[in-house]
């Protein structure tokens, strides 16, 4: 590999770092705020399903997040 190309595998490589680490992150908020709650049987009408909406919410913004960093590819 010549030295030109090697700090644009760096960077690619640690951009796709930080976008699988936002995605994990993403993956969290969805199981922790959406199936969990799913599961267990403790969504219900009200302020249980507002609150899993927003963590399902987040989960989806993460992921666009993570996408949007894989857009910084070279």
């Amino acid at each position: 590999m010549s030295g030109a190309t090697r700090p644009i595998t760096i960077h690619n490589e640690r951009v796709k770092l930080l976008a699988t680490t936002i995605n994990s992150t993403a993956l969290a908020f969805v199981i922790g705020g959406f199936v969990a709650p799913t599961v267990s049987g403790q969504l219900r009408a009200g302020w249980h399903a507002l609150i899993t909406l927003i963590w399902l919410g987040l989960g989806a913004g993460l992921h666009y997040a993570a996408r949007a960093a894989l857009g910084r590819l070279q």
